[in-house]
């Protein structure tokens, strides 16, 4: 089987949900890494009905959305997956100053087709390439979008990386991932942890060393696009006690302060 041809393009979402807005209400634009989709979803409609202002939210790889910051996209807040896009960002001088901060943590698992696969134990003596047989690994783009960064590190680490490479099936973005998986049109994937949390369709059979990769945060900042005050108002809503339900209902772990 030829792995290389299982990439997926996977459009931009909105989750955006019209309420009626009062004359001095805002419409924020935030950019979130692809894994936030469920716990943005939740937090999108608690903000709107405590605030009376209007979020949209755009869902994608972190390296997408940045790329399109680049290019002129009129994003209001950004959440990556990992800080090398945020660090490139405020490089070119794309961030508001002093608006940078971390928000929440996760981690890497292997996950398998259906409800009910045999766990693993992932390290060196991992016969990953046996697991796999003649399918494929899912994983998102393994050079520029973070899922993919993790794991692709994860594997070299322990020295699994060549065995499986050519087996690598990459897709856009770690939903389309998971989606690879959950359909079965792969056997096995790579995900974030808080991506299993949303799919029935699969099983978590191991997690990766913590050690065998770089830490996975997720920073988020206000970005130098346009000045309004409820762009602050959500960053503080990031950080309080409604948004860490919903991130912690999908396995998040929010940065302590």
């Amino acid at each position: 089987m030829i792995c290389s041809i299982f990439t997926r393009t996977v459009a931009v979402l909105s989750l955006g949900v019209a309420i009626p807005v009062t004359a001095a209400a805002d419409e924020i634009t935030v950019f979130a890494a692809a894994s936030m989709a469920n716990a943005m979803a939740d937090i999108e409609t608690s903000f709107e009905a405590t605030t009376g202002h209007e979020l949209v939210v755009s869902l994608a790889g972190s390296s997408a959305l940045a790329r399109q910051i680049q290019q002129g996209a009129p994003a209001d807040i950004f959440i990556s997956a990992n800080p090398e896009w945020m660090d490139i960002l405020e490089a070119d001088g794309l961030l508001e100053d002093g608006t940078r901060f971390d928000l929440l943590t996760n981690a890497i698992v292997l996950i398998a087709a259906g409800s009910d696969a045999t766990p693993v134990d992932i390290g060196a003596e991992l016969d990953l390439a046996g697991l796999l047989g003649e399918g494929c690994l899912a994983m998102a783009l393994v050079d520029a979008v973070p899922a993919g960064i993790y794991g692709k590190a994860s594997l070299q680490t322990l020295g699994l990386w060549g065995s499986v490479e050519a087996q690598v099936a990459q897709a856009d973005n770690v939903r389309a991932a998971l989606a690879f998986v959950a359909t079965g049109e792969a056997p096995y994937g790579i995900v974030y942890a808080t991506d299993a949390v949303a799919q029935t369709d699969v099983t978590v059979v191991g997690a990766f060393p913590a050690d065998s990769h770089p830490p996975i945060v997720y920073p988020a900042a206000d970005l130098a696009y346009r000045d309004v005050p409820a762009e602050a108002e959500f960053l503080d809503y990031l950080r309080g006690p409604e948004a860490r339900a919903a991130f912690e209902r999908q396995g998040f772990v929010m940065v302590a302060e």
